[in-house]
Formats: structure tokens, sequence, C-alpha cells
């Protein structure tokens, strides 16, 4: 484990979604995982189901994701891992804004610490956001101003900080997303089987890993994402 670069990914909710074919992913990629969540026995669940595939995760449960909160675990985890570089962080977050700001501090400050790596960055931090980013509507007030406030944040912090080989990301996701919870709430075989009419975790993992292989020659910042049929 003492070679392998570190990925922290944060927010997994009910271990189907994004953030656990995220953590799916890297492990295959080489990384460490840590985990990071509410509800520690998704987060035990998945870290078992990787580490007996031969990958390394190690979960880090929380109560909620108030600053205080995201800033005990994240010292726990640089002590954990320490003299291991933590390269690539996946925030899946909730609409409050304070949890994502003093997530983002924490991860860019293990960052600036980082070696230039071979392809031209110290890390890369992913926020996952959604349509209610760039566009609200008549049910969607308290959720749209988060995700515009999060929007914003990424924004920011990839000017500020991508002069310091620091790449970050925000990725929307237009549509939804096949997991058990949209299983069990659709109850709709036709739906999950159509891959032109909603989002596979796999699949916009894939892209993730794409922006964290970006050299620097040619940075994204926002990633759109959604099926092919979806209507926009």
């Amino acid at each position: 484990m003492a070679n392998k670069p570190v990925a922290v990914i944060a927010g997994l909710g009910s271990g189907s979604g994004t953030g656990a074919a995220a953590a799916r992913l890297l492990t295959k990629e080489g990384y460490a995982i840590a985990l990071v969540a509410r509800g520690a026995d998704p987060l035990k669940a998945l870290a078992d189901e990787i580490n007996a595939a031969g990958g390394t995760a190690t979960p880090f449960p929380i109560s909620s994701y108030n600053p205080t909160d995201i800033n005990t675990p994240y010292a726990t985890i640089r002590a954990y891992y320490q003299g291991q570089p933590i390269r690539d962080v996946q925030a899946v977050a909730q609409t409050n804004i304070e949890g994502p700001f003093a997530f983002s501090k924490n991860v860019i400050q293990a960052f600036q610490s980082n070696q230039v790596d071979e392809k031209g960055k110290r890390g890369s931090l992913i926020f996952t956001g959604a349509t209610a980013s760039v566009r609200g509507d008549v049910t969607t007030s308290a959720f749209s101003a988060g995700k515009h406030a999060l929007r914003a944040l990424s924004q920011s912090l990839a000017k500020e900080f991508g002069k310091q080989n620091i790449h970050v990301s925000h990725a929307i996701i237009d549509g939804g997303i096949l997991t058990n919870a949209s299983r069990e709430r659709r109850n709709d075989p036709e739906w999950e089987q159509n891959e032109d009419v909603r989002l596979s975790p796999d699949g916009i993992e894939e892209s993730y890993l794409h922006l964290i292989n970006q050299s620097r020659s040619a940075w994204t910042w926002e990633l759109y994402l959604r099926p092919a049929h979806e209507k926009w």
C-alpha cells in the first residue's frame, strides 16, 4: 500500500451510485481508496467488497457534512496515509455549501504538499453537480441554490489553484442515474435496461477518469454528462 496514490471519495449514498463506481474504478487504476460518507454500514460494505477483490479501501464514516465533521476524518486520513500522496478526490456534495468548502480546503492543502506528477498536476478535485447547477425550477429552490453555489466554488477554486497545478473540475449530471434507489422508486425495467435514457454510474466514472488523466495542456473545468436521448 505504501507506494499507492490515495483517492478520497466523499459521498456514497447507498453504495450503488457514482461514488461507489468511482471507488471501484480507481481501485483498478492502482489507487488506495479512502471512503468518506454518512452511514457506517454501506461504507464498510463497499470497503469490504474492494478489499476482498484485492484492492485497498478504508472507511472513514462521518455523522454529517458540516465543517467540523469534515475536518475530523480528513485529519485522520492524512495521518493514516502518511507518506502517500493524496492525488484524486471526488466530492459528491450535499446541497449545503459549508461541507464542500471545508472539504475543499483540506483537499487543496494536501495537494499543495505533492510534487507535480507526470501529467503535470499535483492533484484532481472533481465536484458532482446536476441540472440544478445551472437552472432553477419551480420545485428546486433550495436544491438549486446549493448547486449553483457549489458550481461557483469549483470555478473559483479552478481559477485560483490551477496556477499551482491543481486541477479542479465540475461535472453536471443531466438525467436519471441507475442506482438501487432509482430502481426502487421507478420500478420500470424498461428504463433500467435502456442506456439511451438513463446514466450509468460506471459510465460517469469513465468520464471522471478522463478528467483525472488529462494533460495540463488541455484541462476541462466543466463537463456535461447526459444519456443519448435526454431532452435538453
